[in-house]
């Protein structure tokens, strides 16, 4: 699991675990209590229940829609290969996690999204947890590949970032990068209307002067990072981010990642 949700694994884990025991006291009784307001609903967690011939069985989600279904049909390529790995997977009792991509139905975007799961009988239990924020690892990588890439092909690399290329925009993770011969904005991952803007004119959505401080959080060095408060393009709200800075020829590239709540309360 990814150190960022640890808390969230937790709930998941446990609440599945309360299912398995549920369905194991009182048999398929237990799928209606799956589908409606409970204790296996909470919040964003709540209990699906899939057969091994891809049959909706139970859901206290959106899924909810899909009872009765054979969801196989109704899946995205990738979503599908996920699927079919859960459903083919024995009888051990032990609890297993795919990744997956689903719509949230708090903001209907599509997010990535861990499942723990289990199969019991005929059956698979699971619980998930979306996972709208990447890892610091996983925006170090996507800062290593654009300062290869722009090291390679700089005019093209430019041209991707700016047309939202999906191996340099990932999740919530997008690069921008500054020419330090004139400090202008060529490229940004999310917001186009930053391109060709002074990035000393760069301020936070708290008013603070983060273009000047990222300036000088670099200054005679090859790599900084720094926080400060931005919009999430995943979950669209002000949250609290760490940029990590890397020089490229003349150029600044820059990868951020959105914290926690619980990492932000720390600040």
């Amino acid at each position: 699991m990814e150190p960022t949700y640890q808390s969230q694994a937790v709930q998941a884990q446990h609440l599945l675990a309360q299912a398995v025991d549920r369905y194991r006291q009182v048999g398929d009784s237990a799928l209606a209590e799956f589908s409606r307001q409970g204790k296996f609903v909470q919040g964003e967690y709540y209990v699906y229940v899939i057969d091994t011939h891809g049959v909706m069985l139970a859901s206290g989600g959106p899924s909810a829609q899909y009872i009765g279904r054979n969801i196989a049909p109704l899946l995205d390529p990738s979503l599908g290969e996920a699927f079919t790995n859960i459903l083919s997977q024995p009888d051990t009792q032990e609890v297993r996690s795919q990744e997956y991509r689903w719509t949230n139905w708090e903001d209907g975007k599509s997010e990535r999204k861990m499942a723990y799961y289990q199969r019991v009988d005929d059956k698979v239990f699971a619980v998930g947890y979306y996972m709208p924020r990447s890892s610091p690892s996983a925006a170090q990588a996507l800062l290593d590949d654009a300062v290869k890439d722009l090291n390679k092909a700089p005019g093209d690399t430019i041209a991707r970032i700016n047309q939202l290329d999906n191996q340099l925009t990932r999740d919530d993770l997008y690069v921008f990068v500054v020419d330090t011969s004139n400090l202008k904005m060529v490229a940004h991952g999310y917001n186009r209307r930053l391109i060709n803007t002074d990035l000393r004119h760069l301020t936070s959505v708290d008013g603070q002067p983060i273009g000047q401080q990222m300036l000088a959080a670099i200054k005679g060095r090859d790599t900084a990072r720094i926080n400060y408060l931005w919009r999430n393009p995943v979950t669209g709200k002000p949250e609290l981010k760490e940029t990590l800075l890397q020089r490229s020829g003349h150029y600044i590239v820059a990868v951020g990642y959105y914290k926690t709540p619980t990492e932000s309360a720390k600040r």
